[in-house]
């Protein structure tokens, strides 16, 4: 199998956290490690890492095995309730982003930034060519992050799972993790 369009590589000018380049003296390697294991269908617009789930921290941030290197990421566009500090739906949250990706070859979408913790930000695509991001405010485990993401297809969601009822949405007196904190 093959990505449906050209591998992005990794040189001096990326954006890529330093970290995730695991050969140390060629100055360009392919992004996707392999692409044996990896269905076709994962090949999203915008893909520029494949790697395996191996670790939820919280319903937002996730590490994947790039290679030999454990890269953390950081879901783009949501705010999923916090686990520190024991916010309600903490827990839950991570148990269903670990449903939707854990130990799973995925692919992620993004432009290489990293956030101030240095975690990769990106857009999950599960093994079944799911949006993990979107499916997480969907069923209602976390919110739009609309101080850092301006797709109004995230507010939809979280308009939508409001309405339904859906996950943390369930109780009236939600409180924003950008707030808990």
């Amino acid at each position: 199998m093959s990505c449906s369009r050209p591998v992005r590589q990794l040189d001096e000018t990326s954006r890529v956290p330093k970290n995730v380049s695991p050969v140390p003296s060629e100055s360009t390697i392919p992004i996707a490690t392999t692409t044996k294991r990896i269905p076709e269908n994962i090949h999203a617009e915008g893909c520029f890492l494949h790697g395996k789930i191996v670790r939820i921290v919280d319903g937002d941030t996730a590490e994947l095995l790039y290679g030999k290197l454990t890269v953390k990421l950081r879901l783009e566009h949501i705010d999923a309730p916090e686990k520190r500090g024991k916010q309600p739906f903490g827990n839950k949250a991570k148990q269903q982003l670990s449903d939707l990706c854990f130990g799973q070859n995925v692919c992620i979408v993004g432009d290489g930034d990293s956030d101030r913790y240095g975690r990769l930000i990106g857009v999950i695509i599960n093994d079944r060519g799911l949006n993990v991001n979107k499916e997480m405010v969907r069923l209602g485990y976390a919110w739009h992050f609309k101080r850092y993401s301006d797709d109004m297809s995230y507010d939809a969601l979280e308009r939508q799972a409001r309405a339904k009822r859906a996950g943390l949405w369930i109780e009236s007196n939600t409180i924003a993790p950008w707030d808990f904190r």
